[in-house]
């Protein structure tokens, strides 16, 4: 029992290192997923937009998956860092490419219209799935 508790406490403050990283990662992310939208989804989200809402947990959970694995074979902060940020930059560089090939799709998650959303957000948490696995190696 004594080396469990022995582990535990030489490892927690790595983990809370490494999870306050992500988790700042994660934040920027999303800040920046505002930015480079055409439409402000938490502003939709707070007056009752399910469609935004639907496209935006979608951007989060797309951000959040590489950043894990980034997170879970990462051997020090600044693997994280560095490979948090390729996997951040591919995810938002997918949303200007659905932007660009599903023209008019903001319109209709502004419009309230969830199908557009399930949609974007499915090619978000598909390529989330993929590029996860490429920067996890």
């Amino acid at each position: 029992m004594q080396a469990v508790i022995d582990s535990l406490l030489s490892g927690l403050p790595y983990l809370i290192l490494h999870l306050s990283v992500t988790l700042a990662m994660l934040a920027v992310g999303a800040w920046l997923y505002e930015k480079i939208t055409p439409i402000r989804e938490v502003d939709l989200i707070k007056a009752g937009n399910v469609a935004a809402a639907v496209s935006y947990s979608g951007a989060l959970l797309g951000m959040a998956i590489p950043l894990a694995f980034c997170m879970a074979v990462s051997v020090s902060v600044l693997d994280i860092v560095v490979w948090g940020v390729v996997a951040l930059a591919l995810q938002l560089a997918v949303v200007r490419l659905v932007e660009a090939v599903l023209g008019g799709l903001w319109h209709r998650i502004e419009a309230d219209q969830i199908g557009p959303a399930i949609l974007v957000a499915a090619v978000k948490l598909s390529v989330a799935v993929v590029n996860a696995a490429a920067v996890s190696g």
